[in-house]
């Protein structure tokens, strides 16, 4: 039978069928509510249970702590509905909601970034335009492939549309962009979703860490940042494994000598890079921080990562609302999770 659950802020009220979380039935039925992993990691749809019952299937402390809960706010994307219910989603001064766009676009360059990465850029050639914010991402398909999430990597309002693929042990879609996709193929784009993006009133320091191919939209933040000259410190961290690893790395090189207020470091965690830090990229934030007051974190690659350093920066006391963070999952590492996604990055 399923249940009924009012949704504050779109001012509806829509049947969520037996077992299907609240999250997914607000977004068949077309509501803008905001998301990002959809799997219980990121804390994008944490929302305010109004009234009513649910239940949560697994998800992440850093995504919803103990104390978030006993004050009764739930995951949208986990919680299913036992009674009918009403849920508001937490709102920020700064949310920013762009239409949602189903884009035809052309392969118009392809090129290896790593030995893993390849580096896509796509011209929109219908459907536009495209407005999204720097960090967002877009479910992208490719001929006869599941959808998968890609972060876009270039600035809004390019008429390229920028991704970073890495390639997964047995990804398909990543296999398939490696060794079949090539120029003048027809690409779908729908998107943009994530509310990991970079928030432009903030004023106070920026730390964006980066996990592999999790560069692509901290690149499209701090290039954003730059852009419009927001006057704060901005201390980018890369972090890979090894040197072969590293790309970008002589862009943000160039963009650190004209902008003073950008500080950039790779890290190492495997071989020896000479000049390079060493260590797991979350421990060289904590060598060059004591406290991060005033600060806004942006966290982007493999998930290991992203929760110690969510860890980190909550144990020296930044406010969980400062921490925006974009986990890539495989769809191999949420398959064994169990988790409906699409994501593969």
């Amino acid at each position: 039978m399923g249940c009924k659950v009012h949704i504050v802020q779109a001012d509806r009220t829509i049947d969520v069928p037996t077992g299907a979380t609240i999250l997914g039935a607000a977004l068949d039925a077309g509501i803008g509510y905001p998301f990002g992993c959809q799997s219980g990691n990121c804390g994008a749809c944490k929302s305010h249970l109004v009234q009513g019952d649910v239940t949560m299937a697994g998800y992440s402390e850093f995504a919803l702590s103990g104390e978030e809960k006993d004050r009764g706010l739930i995951l949208a994307c986990r919680a299913v509905p036992w009674t009918d219910s009403e849920v508001a989603w937490l709102e920020e001064d700064d949310l920013i909601v762009h239409p949602r766009r189903v884009l035809e676009c052309r392969v118009a360059s392809l090129d290896d970034a790593t030995h893993d990465i390849k580096r896509l850029r796509l011209a929109v050639m219908a459907g536009g335009p495209f407005d999204f914010s720097a960090g967002q991402f877009a479910s992208v398909t490719f001929a006869g492939c599941p959808p998968r999430d890609y972060s876009m990597a270039n600035l809004p309002g390019e008429p390229v549309l920028e991704f970073h693929v890495r390639r997964t042990v047995g990804g398909a879609t990543s296999a398939y962009v490696g060794d079949q996709l090539k120029v003048g193929d027809t690409v779908r784009v729908e998107g943009p979703f994530g509310t990991s993006y970079l928030r432009e009133a903030h004023r106070g320091p920026i730390i964006a860490v980066a996990g592999g191919s999790g560069l692509a939209p901290v690149k499209a933040i701090v290039e954003r940042a730059l852009q419009h000259n927001l006057p704060q410190h901005i201390y980018l961290y890369f972090g890979v494994r090894t040197e072969r690893d590293l790309y970008l790395h002589d862009h943000f090189d160039r963009l650190a000598e004209r902008h003073p207020n950008l500080h950039f470091t790779p890290v190492l965690s495997e071989g020896n890079g000479a000049g390079r830090r060493h260590g797991l990229v979350h421990e060289a934030v904590a060598q060059d921080f004591d406290e991060f007051d005033g600060c806004k974190a942006y966290l982007a690659g493999p998930p290991v990562m992203v929760e110690a350093a969510t860890q980190l920066f909550v144990d020296r006391g930044m406010r969980r609302i400062d921490i925006h963070a974009d986990a890539f999952y495989t769809a191999a590492e949420m398959a064994e999770a169990g988790r409906k996604t699409g994501a593969e990055r």
